[in-house]
């Protein structure tokens, strides 16, 4: 009797697990044109008034990986035995990029829902797509910087067919990110102080997501604590993908299932939490 009511409420998780999936997405893609259109006009309006424009979006992540060359290459003097010097600053690349994004998302998008209250009530566009429009804004920095990764490592002869899982990688991680950002822009509503707190939470993940390390350089008894951080699947992911030309498949089916649950928990979260909204704002 238990194993089966066991089992039915486990069908009965995938099914509500698989209709959140599709309601959100469908969601998406029925707004597609309009959530199009107000990326593009954030993009302009960002770089709006600024004398380099677009080009920040090269040149942020290129100052970011220059201070991290400096400091672990010329301060700390990093060596490793299997890696030259140009496949360390690429190796920094790798894990700088996706988290670049990630934390540009984080700081934005928690606020998505405060900074548009007008949309709360407007039946036109729902305001769930705030948040999703913020995380895409952020990944023209991983456009441009993956854009980059791709030729320094075809000039560094690293390149290889497995950097095709980058995609899927990616796939995830805007998945990831959307369901944070909805679970941070919805409680963010009502804890204001959420929109200071993600400012520390962004530069503690610097320090603890392996950027400029490997997983071997991590002393054995901390390396367990690694795996509480879905950032280190994910720069881990890039690096061996971009680097190494290999694919840490049990990496990959971790970081997918806590991409796919963050999502439908934040989708969620969010769709609970909107009825509030209101009286709030």
């Amino acid at each position: 009797m238990q194993r089966g009511a066991a089992e039915d409420t486990g069908r009965k998780a995938m099914w509500y697990e698989e209709r959140q999936l599709f309601t959100s997405f469908k969601l998406i893609y029925d707004y597609r044109k309009i959530l199009f259109a107000i990326i593009k006009d954030g993009l302009k309006t960002r770089y709006a008034g600024s004398m380099l424009g677009l080009f920040w979006l090269i040149l942020y992540p290129l100052l970011f990986l220059g201070v991290y060359a400096v400091i672990y290459i010329f301060i700390f003097k990093v060596r490793l035995q299997i890696l030259n010097p140009y496949e360390y600053v690429l190796l920094i690349f790798c894990g700088l990029i996706p988290f670049l994004s990630f934390a540009e998302a984080l700081g934005t998008g928690t606020q998505s829902v405060v900074g548009n209250s007008q949309i709360i009530k407007n039946t036109l566009f729902p305001i769930d797509l705030m948040p999703v429009r913020d995380v895409f804004i952020s990944q023209a920095v991983q456009v441009v910087g993956l854009i980059m990764l791709f030729m320094i490592s075809f000039v560094l002869h690293k390149l290889g067919p497995m950097s095709v899982f980058v995609l899927l990688v990616w796939f995830f991680q805007i998945m990831f990110t959307i369901g944070l950002i909805w679970i941070f822009s919805s409680v963010n509503v009502f804890v204001r102080d959420l929109g200071y707190i993600v400012a520390i939470i962004n530069l503690i993940l610097m320090m603890i997501s392996p950027i400029a390390y490997t997983e071997e350089m991590v002393p054995q008894a901390l390396r367990m604590f690694l795996r509480f951080n879905p950032l280190y699947y994910l720069i881990m992911l890039y690096q061996k993908l971009i680097l190494f030309n290999e694919l840490d498949l049990r990496k990959l089916v971790v970081f997918g299932a806590v991409s796919v649950i963050t999502y439908v928990a934040g989708y969620h979260i969010f769709s609970k939490l909107k009825l509030l909204f209101a009286d709030q704002v």
